[in-house]
């Protein structure tokens, strides 16, 4: 019981710690992620050079494979933002048109007296479209004034996070022997044994994450065409492969989902379409891949993933929403030794015990 307590002690204050300074530690907690992945494969490279590849030389090729492959996924943006922004100038009058022509009966009908005049809006966002370099550089300079403190932070990520994965995959074999060197020989056994088991259960999410992501963009990509859309291969892949990004991977693939369909067919048939497929990719999602390609897989219940994305998003924001699955997993492995040292010991036992014992007087 009392090294149950001092775990305990130790754990929430270290839970604590990391929940105030959680800005400040994002970007170190996304490179910590990103070399627990990668590291094996710095291993495995070494194993296949024979000893003849410097470390530092297999750790600046796997982040720059890992790097180029992130970069991958946003150049699938490319070709929808060169082909859609010429047809959103082109169209835009047109779909705004549409809109005053849908809205308003649609206000009469509800009985609200209310008039939307489109007009003078058309109008500045024309203009704004069109305008030339001088006309648009002033507001956005304004604009980066008031956002600086975002701008510095992302360009702080962009910088932190390739130097932060550089070092910890460099030195993550010490780094990890250091960390074991402080649990106590006694110990020693129980806390590998634990290492290991979370390992295991880190490994079959990695791999359920990985089938969820090539199921959806393999779901959205058909499921886009069949409506005729001329983009839906890079909309469809991109969305599907950016939900390792909860929520922001998928709203961002929706809305790039909903500009091309305006651009491309009526308002009401693009609805329709980014309705029904981005409304049963979600369901399929939420309720059968990930609860079962993930969750089953660390031992989840469905129930429980949703909880942990909820409750680690409250208190760690973003961060918090990529590591909910992860943590949960290593917190899963360490209730269920918990409960297996309960049900073992003298407290529980003895328990079981008396109240067999009152039963029987009773009897």
């Amino acid at each position: 019981m009392t090294r149950l307590a001092t775990w305990l002690g130790v754990s929430l204050l270290a839970a604590w710690v990391f929940w105030l300074l959680a800005p400040v530690l994002a970007p170190f907690v996304i490179a910590a992620v990103m070399a627990y992945v990668l590291h094996p494969l710095v291993l495995r490279l070494e194993g296949v050079a024979g000893g003849r590849l410097p470390r530092a030389l297999a750790v600046v090729l796997v982040e720059a494979w890992a790097l180029l492959a992130l970069l991958g996924l946003f150049l699938l943006l490319l070709p929808i933002l060169l082909r859609e922004w010429p047809l959103l100038v082109q169209q835009l009058p047109l779909l705004l048109d549409r809109l005053d022509d849908v809205v308003n009966p649609l206000l009469a009908q509800l009985g609200l007296d209310v008039s939307l005049d489109l007009g003078d809006l058309k109008a500045q966002l024309m203009a704004y479209l069109s305008a030339n370099r001088d006309d648009w550089w002033a507001p956005l300079m304004s604009s980066l004034k008031l956002g600086g403190s975002v701008a510095l932070a992302l360009a702080g990520y962009a910088v932190l996070v390739p130097v932060a994965l550089f070092f910890l995959l460099y030195d993550w074999t010490r780094l990890v022997n250091q960390v074991v060197e402080l649990v106590p020989p006694a110990w020693r056994g129980s806390f590998d044994s634990f290492m290991h088991e979370s390992d295991d259960v880190l490994g079959e999410y990695l791999r359920g994450q990985l089938l969820v992501m090539l199921s959806l963009a393999v779901f959205y990509a058909v499921g886009l065409a069949l409506f005729g859309l001329d983009l839906a291969l890079p909309i469809g892949v991109f969305t599907g492969l950016a939900v390792f990004v909860p929520y922001l991977g998928f709203g961002l693939g929706l809305v790039l989902a909903l500009l091309a369909g305006l651009l491309q067919m009526t308002p009401m048939d693009a609805v329709i379409m980014v309705a029904v497929v981005y409304g049963l990719g979600q369901l399929i999602e939420s309720f059968i891949l990930t609860p079962r390609l993930v969750g089953e897989r660390i031992g989840l219940h469905p129930l429980a993933v949703i909880l942990a994305l909820m409750a680690f998003g409250q208190l760690l924001g973003f961060v918090g929403v990529l590591i909910a699955l992860p943590a949960s997993a290593v917190l899963l492995v360490a209730l269920r030794r918990l409960r297996r040292q309960y049900l073992q010991s003298d407290l529980y036992r003895k328990s079981g015990m008396c109240q067999s014992e009152q039963d029987s007087n009773r009897a």
